[in-house]
C-alpha cells in the first residue's frame, strides 16, 4: 500500500530516530528537518509545502537511477548532489518498507564513508 505524504515523512523520521548516533535539527531553514550521523546529513524531510511532502536520502548512483525508473515520484535529490541523492514523494509503490530501507541505506552509506575515528564514536 502506498503511503500518503504525511505518513511517508513520519515513517522516515521514525526510521531515522531508531538509528544509533543520530541527531536532527533545522540548520539550513525552518522548513527542512535534517537528520545527521557524525555531523553528516543522511535524511532531509521537507516541511515547507503540503503539496510536495518529500524526503531526500543518499543513495548509490546506480540504485538511484533504478529507483527513478521504477517509481515516478522518486527524482534526483532536491538539495544535494543530483547523482548521489534522491527525493521521494508519495505515489504508487512508495511503501513503508521502501521508505525504511531508503533511510537505513542512506545512513549506512554515510557511516561507511566516515573516518575510522568517527565510526567508533
Amino acid at each position: 500500500m502506498s503511503l500518503p505524504g504525511e505518513q511517508l515523512q513520519q515513517t522516515a523520521r521514525d526510521a531515522a530516530g531508531s538509528l544509533a548516533g543520530v541527531s536532527h535539527g533545522r540548520p539550513f531553514t525552518p522548513h527542512l528537518d535534517v537528520w545527521k550521523v557524525a555531523e553528516k546529513v543522511f535524511l532531509v524531510v521537507t516541511d515547507d509545502d503540503p503539496d510536495a511532502q518529500i524526503i531526500t536520502v543518499k543513495v548509490d548512483p546506480d540504485h538511484g537511477e533504478a529507483l527513478g525508473r521504477d517509481h515516478e515520484t522518486i527524482t534526483v535529490g532536491r538539495y544535494f548532489d543530483k547523482r548521489h541523492w534522491v527525493s521521494v514523494g508519495p505515489g504508487r509503490g512508495i511503501t513503508k518498507r521502501l521508505v525504511e530501507d531508503l533511510v537505513h541505506g542512506s545512513y549506512e552509506l554515510v557511516v561507511d564513508g566516515l573516518p575510522r575515528k568517527d565510526k567508533a564514536a
